[in-house]
């Protein structure tokens, strides 16, 4: 017994004590551009009473992927939860499911105000010249911009 007390102090000293040694794991966030650079922009119009503004711009990073970015000054109403961001030929909502949408591009859906980024996984013809907020569950626009 006289021995045990002396061992199991000899594993918590060693079992406690760390290495010098430890890596930092640096984790690097691929849904984020590596030096955003805006081929267009333009500033949003709030629509529906909603209190959305802020500036958007499309471009791409120094890897080639294209990007929309929504600015620092980006608001909108967070309420619903159902904020769709897309990409139109027009500043009007037009889905035509028959057809597959060819006037909109889906980039991703809105859960915080503030600046975001959306890889956008295709690329952007030029006709493509407005961004859209549309809110699914009151089935209104909330905003758009013309990219200009």
């Amino acid at each position: 017994m006289k021995f045990l007390l002396p061992f199991l102090m000899f594993i918590a000293v060693f079992s406690f004590s760390s290495c010098d040694d430890e890596e930092t794991i640096v984790t690097i966030d691929s849904s984020q551009p590596n030096n955003f650079m805006a081929a267009r922009s333009g500033n949003l119009v709030a629509q529906n009473n909603t209190p959305t503004a802020g500036l958007v711009a499309l471009g791409e990073d120094a890897d080639g992927k294209t990007f929309l970015r929504l600015g620092n000054d980006f608001t909108t109403e967070q309420g619903t939860g159902t904020v769709t961001v897309y990409l139109s030929t027009s500043d009007t909502f037009t889905p035509n499911p028959g057809a597959g949408n060819p006037d909109l591009i889906l980039v991703g859906a809105l859960n915080t105000n503030g600046e975001q980024f959306f890889q956008v996984n295709q690329s952007v013809p030029a006709s493509f010249t407005h961004v859209i907020l549309w809110c699914a569950s009151a089935n209104i626009p909330f905003g758009n911009a013309r990219l200009q």
